[in-house]
Formats: C-alpha cells, structure tokens, sequence
C-alpha cells in the first residue's frame, strides 16, 4: 500500500518459545539488513491472511510446519521510505523442528533475559521487548 512518498509493507513473523528459549534467526549475507536478528516469517501476499502468509513463510524458510496461534505483538515501523507493519505471532512446530533456513545464516535459542545481547532488526525490537516483560 502506497500513501504519498511513504510505502507499506505487511509483514508476518513467527516467534517459538520453548522452555524460556525463543528462536533468534540472524540474516543472512546476501540478505537486506545481514547480520541482524529476526522471527523467522515475511511478507503477506496479496488475498492472504496473516496466519495462512505466516504459515507458508515458515514453510518456504525452515521446511516446517506450524500452528500458528495468537498474535503476540503488532507494530509499524519506518525504514526510509517504507513502514514495516509487522505481526508476530506465536507458533508451535507441527513434528519436526527448525533446523535450517534459507533466509538465515544462523538461528539459535535464545534465553528471553538474553535475548537484548543479539542485534535486533529494528521491525522486531517491539516483539523483544514484549517478550523480555512479559518473562520478569
């Protein structure tokens, strides 16, 4: 969506906790914004819902499938010219569990109190610190 010089972009993103351990993705050298943090996830495709976008970005990326369940967090974000409306959502795995990506270069489990260590993608950083209150 365009609205003056400013463009939106709808985007998805997915967040799996795990015993007090949340997936961090690092993005990958070839990759707008490499070497930053990220829930795995992208843009919703026009007459998608989220949840059926996220779905199918995890999908394309880990080779997974997933529950999506609620949203944990909406926030709109603006990167030059382009604000990032991102909703991320709780998921869970459906059987077998993350273990590459084709966006990233790296994931790991991260511990919520540890999670500001790493380097945010600046879309993402309302979702971290929701998740680093909603654990004290």
């Amino acid at each position: 969506m365009t609205t003056g010089n400013e463009t939106t972009m709808t985007v998805v993103a997915g967040i799996f906790l795990q015993d007090g351990n949340v997936l961090a993705c690092r993005r990958g050298p070839e990759k707008s914004g490499a070497g930053s943090w990220e829930f795995p996830g992208g843009k919703v495709e026009p007459g998608e819902t989220h949840e059926v976008a996220l779905a199918r970005e995890i999908s394309e990326e880990l080779s997974i499938q997933v529950d999506v369940l609620e949203l944990f967090d909406r926030s709109r974000t603006t990167l030059q010219d382009v604000t990032i409306d991102l909703s991320c959502y709780l998921v869970e795995t459906l059987g077998a569990e993350p273990s590459s990506s084709t966006d990233h270069d790296l994931m790991r489990w991260v511990p919520i109190n540890q999670l500001k260590a790493l380097n945010w993608a600046k879309p993402d950083l309302p979702a971290v610190e929701r998740l680093i209150r909603s654990a004290e």
